[in-house]
């Protein structure tokens, strides 16, 4: 480029009074007003857009901020420019400065989410992992901050740019939150909108730290493995149901998948047993016909088959607010740590023991800790 091409295009442009900026992408936050040596001719317009702020820059310092509007470029319109430039009876050259159009509309549907497992410690299933995402939007709340301590010299300042660290910040934050949240693990998939509150809440002063306000947060999903879902459903049921009806159900399920089998042994045993039962109701039957009159060796074979008187229930006391409660079964003492009224760690007796022990080491309480459910009764 010759010396003459060079005065032409620093002419060109130092005779351009419009300072403006027309966004054509969707994703720019930032951009930097292009002018030859940053030179701006005095009682230049400037004209900022709904949406968009304004903000000069002088020398890596911040000066002025303009909000949408049409402004003459004036030591009355520039007073912080003004005094950074030492102008005290105003100017008539041009003057260098940096101008940086800010976005300041809502940039919505941002993806975040957990890239690594987050793992909690629950009362009843020990240890467990969970994985979380879902959408945030953000805006530009104070620009001048935004520019010096985020864009800094970027001439285009995207939100691919910024989204990696505010997606960091949220999963970060998130972890915390859940942490401290301390909630039984199957609900936190039940309470998503009181958690994003919760976490938005959290989040917004760190990035109003940067000039940025957390406009929304949303949890779409709280997921865990697929062995923890059962294990929390049959839980559920355990709670629910009233175990004596449970196992009666299961024990006649397992009976009609049984009989169904006739083909297999156990459609054969099932088919004995029915022949069983049939052969001592004709005996019953008969009986009242042969005079009631039994031998002594009947009579001794049908003593010894009457089963022996049931076992007493097992009685337990426990502890609750400092005072001794019960005697309860086995199966309100599991309801009443499935309501979480008692827990691993509180104090249980009962006949035999030579001491109250917690709950985790009563051999046959352990089961509430997590176990899967037992087998049906044979």
């Amino acid at each position: 480029m010759s010396i003459f091409d060079k005065i032409k295009e620093k002419l060109s442009h130092e005779f351009i009074d419009i300072v403006e900026w027309l966004d054509y992408t969707d994703d720019t936050i930032a951009h930097r007003f292009e002018r030859y040596q940053n030179e701006i001719k005095n009682g230049a317009k400037l004209i900022v857009r709904e949406g968009q702020t304004a903000v000069f820059i002088n020398e890596g310092q911040l000066a002025d901020v303009f909000t949408p509007g049409t402004y003459d470029l004036t030591t009355q319109n520039l007073p912080i420019l003004s005094t950074l430039k030492g102008w005290k009876y105003g100017f008539n050259s041009p003057f260098k400065a940096e101008v940086y159009f800010v976005n300041t509309h809502l940039f919505t549907d941002e993806k975040w989410g957990t890239k690594n497992p987050i793992t909690l410690n629950d009362d009843r299933f020990g240890l467990v992992e969970i994985r979380a995402f879902g959408t945030y939007a953000f805006k530009i709340a104070d620009a001048g901050k935004f520019i010096v301590d985020i864009v800094g010299t970027d001439n285009n300042f995207t939100n691919f740019e910024i989204n990696e660290h505010l997606k960091s910040l949220i999963a970060t934050r998130f972890t915390d939150t859940v942490g401290e949240a301390n909630l039984p693990i199957e609900l936190y998939a039940a309470n998503t909108t009181e958690l994003s509150e919760t976490c938005q809440a959290v989040m917004q002063p760190e990035f109003m730290g940067v000039g940025i306000s957390l406009e929304r947060f949303y949890i779409e999903n709280v997921s865990m493995p697929e062995e923890l879902k059962k294990e929390i459903f049959e839980y559920s049921r355990i709670d629910k149901l009233d175990l004596d009806k449970l196992t009666k159900f299961k024990t006649a399920k397992a009976i009609e998948a049984a009989a169904v089998n006739e083909g297999g042994t156990a459609g054969a045993g099932m088919g004995m047993g029915m022949g069983f039962v049939l052969a001592q109701q004709m005996g019953g039957m008969m009986s009242p016909q042969m005079g009631g009159q039994q031998s002594m060796p009947q009579q001794q074979q049908q003593a010894a088959q009457v089963p022996p008187p049931m076992p007493q229930a097992t009685q337990y006391y426990y502890a609750h607010n400092g005072a001794q409660a019960g005697p309860v079964g086995f199966a309100q003492l599991q309801s009443l740590f499935a309501s979480r009224t008692i827990n691993k760690e509180t104090l249980i007796w009962k006949a035999g023991m030579d001491g109250w022990k917690p709950l985790n080491q009563v051999e046959e309480l352990k089961g509430f800790l997590g176990s899967n459910t037992p087998p049906p009764l044979p």
